[in-house]
C-alpha cells in the first residue's frame, strides 16, 4: 500500500467491456464504446469495498479497439503519468478493448515509470450480455490495483493477471481470451485475493522521455508496418513501403526468424536505404535464437510482430533524439 493512497483512478477508452447489443442473447452483433465509464462503475456492487478508497473517473476514450491510434495511446499514458505522481493515488485501471489490448499495454510498459499499479481490463461480452463478463474482471482489476506491492503495467481477464510483456489474445469469442505464452501467467485473481506465480513486472519505463518528445508540437510518429513471411511471399509490398517512405518494418518470419528468399532480398533492400528492420517469429510460442552472421536484428525478447512494432516505434523516435 502506497503511504497515503486515498484514490483509485480509473481510465476509459470504450471496448466490448462498454459495448451493447439490442438482444441480450447477441455477444458478437454488439457496437464497441457505448457505456461510459462512470455508468460501468456503478453497475459493479461491491465496487468502491474492493477499491479501498475514492473512486476518480475519467472517459479518455471511446472507440472500439480496433481503431486504437496514436493519438489515444499518448493522452492515456499522460493521464497515466499525471495520476502515477499524484501521493493519493494507489493504483489505475483501465477499461479497454480486447483486440489492441497487448498493444496498448506494451507501449504503457515501455513509456511509464510505474512504481504503482496500472491494471488494463476488458470484456469479452458487451454490458447487455445475460452473462457479461466486464464486472467480475473489473472486480479482478481493482483488487489487483489494491493489492499491497503491486506495480508495473499489468492485464487481467478471467480471473488471470498478465504482464504488459507477455500478454496476447489468442481466441476471437471465448471469455478466457488471453494467455501470456511460455512464460505463463504472472498469477491469479482468486476470491478478491492475488496468488503471484512470479514477482510483479518491472516499474522503470524503457524510454522515460518518449511522453515529451511525443508531446512536442511537430513531433510525428514513426511509420513503422508489420510484414510477414510465408509461402510464396515477395517483397513486392516491401519495396513499396520503401517507395512511399516507411521508417521500419516489424517482420513476422516463419521458424527461427526464417525468411522467404525474395522477401528477404527486399528487407536487405530496405534496410541499406534507412528502414530499421526488426524480426520476429510468427510462432505462437518460443522466441527466435539469433544465429552468428544474420544480416537483419531478430527480436531475442519473445514478443508478437504487433508488440515489436511498438518496440520500434519508440526505437526510432529515441534515435531521432540522439
Amino acid at each position: 500500500m502506497q503511504v497515503g493512497a486515498r484514490k483509485m483512478v480509473v481510465l476509459g477508452t470504450g471496448g466490448t467491456i462498454a459495448g451493447t447489443a439490442s438482444d441480450g442473447a447477441d455477444n458478437i452483433g454488439y457496437k464497441a464504446g457505448q457505456v461510459g465509464v462512470q455508468q460501468l462503475l456503478g453497475a459493479v456492487p461491491g465496487l468502491a469495498r474492493v477499491a479501498g478508497g475514492e473512486l476518480v473517473a475519467e472517459q479518455v476514450a471511446q472507440l472500439d479497439s480496433k481503431d486504437m491510434d496514436f493519438g489515444v495511446w499518448l493522452r492515456l499514458a499522460q493521464r497515466c503519468q499525471a495520476h502515477l505522481a499524484d501521493p493519493q493515488v494507489q493504483g489505475i485501471v483501465i477499461t479497454h478493448g480486447t483486440d489492441t489490448l497487448e498493444e496498448t499495454a506494451w507501449f504503457l510498459r515501455l513509456v511509464l515509470e510505474a512504481s504503482k499499479p496500472v491494471v488494463l481490463t476488458c470484456a469479452m461480452r458487451p454490458a447487455t450480455a445475460l452473462a457479461p463478463d466486464g464486472p467480475q474482471n473489473l472486480l479482478d482489476a481493482f483488487a489487483v490495483a489494491a493489492t499491497p506491492g503491486a506495480r508495473g503495467v499489468v492485464a487481467v481477464a478471467a480471473g488471470v493477471l498478465h504482464g504488459a510483456a507477455q500478454v496476447r489474445k489468442v481466441h476471437p469469442y471465448r471469455v478466457d481470451a488471453f494467455d501470456s505464452g511460455d512464460a505463463g501467467p504472472l498469477g491469479w485473481v482468486e476470491e478478491g485475493r492475488v496468488r503471484l506465480a512470479r514477482d510483479w513486472p518491472d516499474a522503470a519505463a524503457v524510454y522515460p522521455g518518449a511522453l515529451a518528445w511525443l508531446a512536442e508540437p511537430a513531433a510525428a510518429w514513426p511509420r513503422v508496418e508489420v510484414v510477414m513471411s510465408h509461402a510464396g511471399a515477395s517483397g513486392r509490398l516491401v519495396d513499396l513501403l520503401v517507395a512511399d517512405g516507411i521508417d521500419g518494418l516489424a517482420v513476422a518470419a516463419t521458424g527461427n526468424g526464417t525468411l522467404h528468399q525474395d522477401l528477404e532480398a527486399a528487407l536487405l533492400r530496405a534496410q541499406a536505404a534507412g528502414v530499421r528492420v526488426r524480426v520476429t517469429s510468427r510462432c505462437a510460442l518460443g522466441r527466435v535464437l539469433p544465429r552468428p552472421g544474420d544480416a537483419l536484428v531478430a527480436d531475442e525478447a519473445g514478443l508478437g510482430a504487433v508488440k515489436l512494432r511498438v518496440s520500434l516505434l519508440l526505437e526510432l523516435l529515441a534515435a531521432r533524439k540522439g
